[in-house]
């Protein structure tokens, strides 16, 4: 692998990754002192004009110099958050806010209610979650006091995990609840008692109606991804919870797009709400020369997937991003093990560590650089061919920095990322941020890696055979001749050569992590038209319609979704209006337990006992099997084929 190269001087590099900011007072003594310069003038022998400094401005200036030497906050600790949740951050290795943490924190903590537009993946989770936790500690009382609302119960449990992590030294209790889990659990952890609560607007409301969430003492209510609940048709729903909550309450509410609708929730329901909009990065040419691919692992599984992707890729050289210090160093710390020259970059190394891995990557003798985001700016890798994700990036726009760093000058390059099963709903976002389908690969096998191996070595072969200086070594021919073979002779000469590359004898097949093969498709943009979509425009219901069928309803593309549509099959759900079901509990519960977006569900027939509802004819069979273990309005699902 190739050597990396420094972009700015050591001391300038050095710097930015110390991470320390210091105000600079000296061109500003008035404001930092409070005082007014203090000078007057006197004349000089040639009749100029000759500064003379009084005795406050002498002391002023001494006030303005010791502040040089105070360094500022920076990071998380500038943002106004107590030093238990800055501590914790350090802890994860979050060295610095996104721009979304670094504008909405310090407003969320007056109390002031905030209207944002912001795209999954930009690091608003933490942006609210941490505001929310702040005024948390110990005897605080047991009863909610933020609640969170988000579309789907994979994301609930994305933001519970969060707030958990963020909350730990402050005891913080977080319960989620949403359908397809045993009511019971959520029921008993509720009862225990909970400072956070995060819930899908249809579990809510079904908490609510039991008393088993009080919302007397709420004084947070946050909507994460507003738009896409309202999508699922959850505004009765969300109004209904917003009116239960005490006036005073705080309320934050984040959107990917702002229709009407959105906007018309905020009037109600907030009270002259800060509002912010965090832009996309653009997308670059270079990106064209990118090769994206993403492979689904089970976190433990990490380390020995990058060591096998890696051993197929064989990059010149590599940067692997990785979300904490821990991860940096463990990281290491496996690929030294696995053959690796790799050294490892984060703000928690000292100064005297960070030099050693400077003059490494300066003389080439590093070939991996393992780091964290912050840690790594400054640096520019002479003919970089791979970055890896460790894990997917919090922010869309850190991803298309981070790709960013291949594909310069000209060369192509390839963007490696490591994801979750639970990491989809981000890379649909990246996809439409960057414009781009990122493909979805396999981990190589066993076999896989030992056939790159066997074509590395006949590749390092064939070049020695090129060489001029073969000659050199028919002592060594000579001496072996009439020992054996000139087959075994070669045999061992080629065994060698396949060892000194270092070949990883690696027997262990590494499973891919369950993921829909249409992620992708899944994930293209539902919000294009800005417009959302009411829950009446899906339904077809007996007592409204008399029987007649509501068929002008358009899908996003123009196309008739109707009970004739050839497209659409429909599932019999057991439950009808007299158990209270609404047409947003069969969105929000089939787009739960299925994967299915809002927009591909629909039309909904509702009568008195059961519920009729359409999906698209591909998925009938995995809606049916979600469903069939479903609860909705607190009642076990039953789910089959409907037949007319």
């Amino acid at each position: 692998m190739a050597g990396f190269q420094q972009r700015t001087a050591t001391s300038s590099l050095d710097s930015s990754l110390d991470n320390a900011t210091v105000d600079d007072a000296a061109n500003n003594d008035g404001a930092a002192s409070g005082s007014t310069d203090n000078t007057a003038t006197a004349p000089t022998a040639e009749g100029q004009s000759e500064r003379v400094e009084d005795s406050n401005t002498t002391s002023a200036r001494a006030e303005a110099a010791a502040k040089v030497n105070t360094p500022t906050p920076s990071g998380f600790g500038s943002l106004g958050l107590r030093p238990e949740l800055v501590q914790t951050l350090n802890d994860l290795g979050y060295e610095e806010p996104t721009p979304i943490q670094r504008e909405t924190i310090p407003i969320l903590l007056t109390g002031q209610d905030l209207l944002g537009q912001a795209a999954t993946g930009t690091g608003k989770t933490a942006a609210f979650a941490l505001p929310a936790l702040n005024a948390i500690g110990p005897g605080f009382p047991d009863a909610p006091s933020v609640l969170v609302l988000t579309p789907t119960r994979e994301l609930a449990v994305q933001v519970s995990e969060a707030i958990v992590q963020y909350g730990k030294k402050l005891g913080a209790k977080v319960v989620p609840v949403f359908g397809g889990q045993p009511i019971g659990r959520q029921l008993g952890a509720l009862d225990r008692g909970a400072h956070v609560v995060v819930a899908t607007p249809g579990r809510a409301i079904d908490h609510i109606g039991r008393g088993s969430l009080r919302l007397d003492q709420i004084k947070t209510v946050i909507l994460d991804e507003a738009d896409e609940m309202l999508d699922m048709g959850f505004t009765d729903d969300i109004e209904s919870i917003l009116e239960s909550t005490p006036d005073d309450r705080q309320t934050v509410m984040f959107s990917a797009t702002m229709p009407p609708r959105i906007n018309s929730i905020a009037k109600r329901h907030q009270r002259d709400p800060h509002k912010i909009k965090i832009g996309k990065a653009e997308t670059q040419e270079s990106q064209k020369l990118i090769r994206q691919r993403v492979y689904y692992v089970k976190r433990n599984d990490k380390p020995y997937a990058l060591g096998r992707i890696l051993d197929i890729e064989t990059p010149d050289a590599a940067i692997v991003f990785c979300r904490t210090r821990m991860d940096v160093d463990q990281l290491t710390a496996t690929m030294g093990l696995r053959g690796y020259r790799a050294e490892a970059l984060h703000g928690g190394m000292d100064q005297t560590q960070r030099d050693r891995v400077m003059a490494r990557l300066r003389d080439g003798t590093a070939e991996l650089l393992v780091a964290t985001d912050v840690a790594a700016r400054g640096l520019d890798v002479d003919t970089l061919t791979h970055v890896v994700n460790y894990d997917v990036p919090a922010a869309a726009e850190s991803y298309v920095h981070r790709v960013g760093r291949v594909g310069r000058a000209g060369r192509e390059g390839t963007a490696i990322t490591l994801a979750d099963p639970r990491d989809r709903r981000q890379l649909g976002n990246i996809e439409r941020l960057m414009k781009t389908t990122i493909e979805v690969a396999k981990v190589p096998s066993v076999a896989d890696l030992r056939a790159r191996q066997v074509e590395l070595t006949v590749n390092q072969i064939r070049e020695s055979l090129a060489s001029v200086d073969l000659e050199d070594f028919n002592k060594v021919l000579h001496a072996l001749a009439g020992e054996d073979s000139d087959r075994n002779i070669a045999l061992a000469a080629i065994k060698l050569v396949h060892e000194s590359r270092g070949a990883v004898m690696d027997e262990r097949e590494i499973p891919d992590a369950s993921v829909r093969n249409d992620r992708s498709k899944n994930f293209k943009d539902k919000r294009s038209d800005g417009k959302g979509r009411h829950r009446d425009d899906r339904v077809w219901d007996d007592k409204k319609s008399k029987g007649k069928k509501k068929s002008d309803r358009e899908d996003g593309k123009g196309k008739k979704r109707d009970f004739d549509n050839s497209d659409t099959a429909f599932v019999f759900i057991s439950l009808g209006r007299k158990s209270g079901v609404r047409p947003g509990d069969l969105v929000g519960a089939i787009a739960n337990e299925s994967g299915l977006t809002g927009r591909q569900i629909g039309p909904i027939r509702i009568s008195e006992q059961h519920s009729v509802v359409g999906v698209p004819k591909a998925d009938v069979e995995r809606v049916i099997n979600a469903m069939d273990r479903a609860t909705m309005r607190g009642k076990p699902v039953k789910a089959r084929p409907y037949v007319d």
